[in-house]
């Protein structure tokens, strides 16, 4: 059998993280294999270049709900959001209804409307329940699972983790339901741009300007090691004005010139940039997956991050640092990384690149998605090894 699977987001836009490159990613994943795929998302009438929606190719059906207002980007267009679902529901009789995230009325709508067809409902966090996350804007969240999000996570038939840890995540917040493990894929350009120039050497963040990736930590890091002859580069959309806060923090610290900030940048230039780094640093509190470290390795660039993100397989295939989120875990490891050789460094990147090229490729990803569908749906003989079963309620 052949599912219909209607996927629900948000916001597909540039500026929004990564959930919104990786799941209109995972749906054309889903769409090479066969699986009938649509997609439900908002996205602004008359956007900017940094708002401009990234959306699926292939045969995936794209229902865009267009927000007029600012009110209605703010509050991801609930009204709006149920009519069109309901609709595209109603038309297409979906197997499944797939939602992306949390603690937004998109999240409700799409159990609303779950519910109201008897579809089952697959939930995908997306890092949004991991204690960092919880903890941050707190009292908002506390509100928004009492009123609607405790009720979304119960219904879900299965759980989609992109990461091992995040089935604990769910564990700990009282969910037994089983969870598909399916991580994010990484799409490796047919050709990649040339490797960094001599003049100096140049450690690379590239992600949002968010208070959850660490990087006052990573400034304060830079300015206590001062290596010679290197550059960091802080590529990404700001978020919150949090760009001039770190820009503040790095002219206290007297590091004018020696921190790049490059703004946000499409996915052309994002591979350039990542060519053109020694060293890729995301030295964040939480991610759910941190498609930038797939990325990078992809490229042959070796990686430095925390224990927030699931990258320990960086330690297992020699091709990074995967340290405590602390500062001084984040400097001594710093420290290490800048000091190796540019023969070290490209013997890391290659270990990198052999790793991605073998797990992260979206074909795998697709494949894997399938097969939890089918699972769900009553097709398959037994339970995939991806899925982690029922677990004890805490």
């Amino acid at each position: 059998m052949t599912p219909t699977v209607v996927h629900v987001l948000a916001s597909t836009r540039a500026d929004h993280g990564g959930t919104s490159r990786s799941a209109p990613a995972l749906c054309e994943a889903l769409d090479a294999q066969g699986v009938e795929v649509h997609l439900v998302t908002a996205a602004p009438a008359d956007p900017a270049p940094a708002e401009e929606p990234i959306l699926p190719g292939g045969n995936v059906h794209v229902h865009r709900i267009e927000e007029q207002t600012r009110l209605q980007r703010i509050l991801r267009s609930p009204l709006g959001f149920y009519r069109r679902l309901w609709s595209v529901v109603k038309d297409v009789q979906p197997d499944v209804i797939h939602d992306h995230g949390a603690w937004l009325p998109s999240n409700a709508v799409a159990a609303w409307v779950a519910r109201r067809a008897d579809v089952p409902l697959v939930v995908a966090p997306r890092g949004m329940v991991t204690e960092w996350s919880l903890s941050h804007q707190a009292r908002k969240k506390q509100i928004a699972w009492h009123l609607y999000q405790k009720h979304v996570f119960r219904q879900a038939s299965i759980f989609h983790a992109t990461a091992p840890a995040e089935v604990d995540d769910l564990r700990a917040l009282g969910m037994t339901q089983p969870v598909a493990v399916v991580p994010n894929g990484v799409e490796i350009p047919d050709s990649l741009p040339d490797g960094p120039p001599a003049d100096g050497k140049r450690a690379l963040f590239l992600s949002r300007l968010h208070p959850k990736k660490g990087l006052p930590m990573l400034l304060d890091a830079w300015a206590e090691l001062r290596p010679e002859g290197w550059t960091l580069e802080l590529v990404g959309p700001s978020e919150n004005g949090h760009h001039e806060e770190l820009e503040t923090q790095a002219t206290e610290l007297g590091l004018d010139g020696e921190v790049v900030f490059s703004g946000p940048v499409d996915d052309a230039e994002k591979w350039k940039k990542y060519a053109a780094a020694d060293l890729f640093v995301l030295p964040s509190h939480s991610e759910n997956f941190g498609i930038v470290v797939a990325e990078a390795l992809a490229t042959e660039v070796p990686v430095l991050t925390t224990t927030g993100t699931p990258w320990q397989e960086l330690e297992a295939h020699d091709c990074g640092w995967w340290v405590e989120p602390e500062p001084d875990a984040i400097r001594d490891a710093l420290a290490t990384a800048l000091r190796q050789s540019d023969t070290t460094r490209s013997a890391m990147g290659r270990r990198g690149r052999e790793l991605v090229t073998s797990t992260y490729t979206w074909r795998a990803v697709g494949q894997r998605m399938a097969q939890a569908y089918e699972w769900l749906l009553g097709g398959g003989t037994s339970c995939p090894s991806f899925i982690r079963e029922s677990g004890p309620l805490h």
